[in-house]
């Protein structure tokens, strides 16, 4: 410490070890002014937790508002999807509800799972679903349950508009439906005899099949997609045709089913571009070309009149080589004018004894089935074949025997493979 004293330039200075009051205990005992500077030393560990002190202050003032604003991006992140699907199916039921007037009847699907016992009393299944039959309301209805369904909502809604809107005695009829969060679930009326198929293939059936029930069944599916080509506003395609897509009532009385593949085709389109779908065995020539009519639907129905003729399926690989593909054998058997030959259901009472019949519903099939899609008859025009207004011109008989080749398409290997169908898929 240096202290200056007597009102003059000199001082003193003082090396002070113990810390004591500067203040004058008798400020009245000095008779002059003095000055005195007192020199601490500063301890560098005090600098230093000071420094730190600071370092921890800006790094809190930098790392709080950053972590509190990365927090409220998660949550935002986290709950603003599930808002928007929120608001986006609230939009879709909004929607819904302004076509409830021509829609089917809709289910929640706690109702549909309760009176199907929890989904525990299986039908049948097929395809994406499987079905129940259970009684809703008092009425016996087929539920089918669609699985892994990868259509949108509205897309669903949209084909259950089109399918719920049509109303046939030949087709099949749809009741209702339940869209609800990830569920799809169709609900048709129960047909008791189930698809044709069963009662086709089956030879150890003992229901046996007279040629007159035979007919009146391919009369029906005439008539079922007369309606979807013909008196609906626009065209439907069914895609899709053959027996496992037929269902029977108890009166063997026919209804084409299982929209699940079809196509709406506008009046004025001549041919329409879609990708390949259906069965091996049914598709027509021209898929390979992906422009297609209604009259792939004419040639599959050619192909499901031989098998229930013949009571075989159209591609069977049991049977010898030259005999695998139905088609073929009807060419080669029409050629030897061996046509009866290709009658093999020992479930069919007369079919032999009514011959004649039976070699006009095989050129009915043949008509059918020529290659060129314009040389194939309308389904109105079947119909009238069926009811005997008018009979298939021989002309046409010679080009089906003609052609070089029927079962292009059947023959490639990679159209075995099968191609996935849209969800809206009615009972198999």
């Amino acid at each position: 410490m240096f202290r200056y004293g007597q009102n003059d330039s000199n001082g003193e200075r003082f090396w002070v070890t113990k810390v004591f009051s500067l203040q004058s205990i008798q400020p009245e005992a000095a008779h002059y002014n003095s000055t005195a500077y007192l020199k601490v030393q500063y301890s560098s560990s005090d600098s230093s937790s000071d420094l730190t002190l600071n370092k921890r202050k800006v790094i809190l003032a930098i790392t709080l508002p950053t972590t509190s604003i990365l927090i409220l991006l998660i949550i935002v992140a986290i709950l603003y999807p599930q808002r928007r699907r929120k608001y986006k199916e609230n939009d879709e039921d909004s929607e819904f509800n302004q076509l409830l007037s021509g829609m089917p009847t809709r289910f929640s699907f706690e109702k549909l799972r309760e009176c199907t016992e929890g989904f525990s009393k299986k039908l049948g299944g097929g395809g994406f679903g499987s079905v129940f039959e259970r009684k809703l309301d008092g009425e016996r209805v087929a539920v089918k349950h669609l699985e892994g369904a990868r259509q949108g909502k509205k897309e669903f809604l949209a084909e259950v508009e089109t399918i719920g809107s049509i109303e046939h005695v030949n087709l099949i009829k749809l009741i209702g439906f339940c869209a609800e969060k990830s569920h799809r679930l169709l609900v048709y009326e129960y047909m008791s005899r189930g698809s044709l198929d069963r009662w086709i293939y089956n030879r150890r059936s003992n229901t046996r099949f007279d040629w007159s029930t035979r007919c009146k069944i391919i009369l029906h599916i005439a008539k079922g997609l007369c309606y979807l080509h013909e008196g609906c506003r626009r065209e439907i395609a069914h895609l899709d045709i053959k027996p496992q897509k037929i269902l029977l009532d108890g009166n063997f009385n026919a209804k084409v089913a299982d929209f699940g593949l079809s196509k709406l085709i506008d009046r004025d389109q001549s041919k329409v571009m879609t990708m390949m779908r259906g069965t091996p065995g049914y598709l027509a020539p021209e898929w390979l070309t992906s422009q297609i009519t209604e009259k792939v639907d004419v040639y599959s129905f050619g192909v499901v009149i031989l098998e229930i003729i013949s009571g075989r399926k159209c591609i069977d690989r049991s049977r010898p080589e030259e005999d695998v593909h139905i088609i073929y054998l009807l060419r080669e058997k029409a050629q030897n004018n061996q046509w009866i030959d290709l009658i093999v259901d020992n479930n069919s009472d007369d079919s032999v004894s009514r011959q004649e019949e039976v070699i006009q519903m095989m050129k009915l099939a043949m008509w059918c089935l020529q290659n060129d899609s314009s040389h194939r008859p309308s389904m109105s025009m079947v119909i009238k074949v069926l009811e005997g207004a008018i009979s298939v011109e021989s002309h046409i008989i010679q080009s089906f025997l003609n052609a070089n080749s029927i079962m292009s398409v059947q023959d490639n290997q990679y159209l075995y493979l099968v191609h996935e169908a849209s969800i809206l898929s009615g009972p198999r």
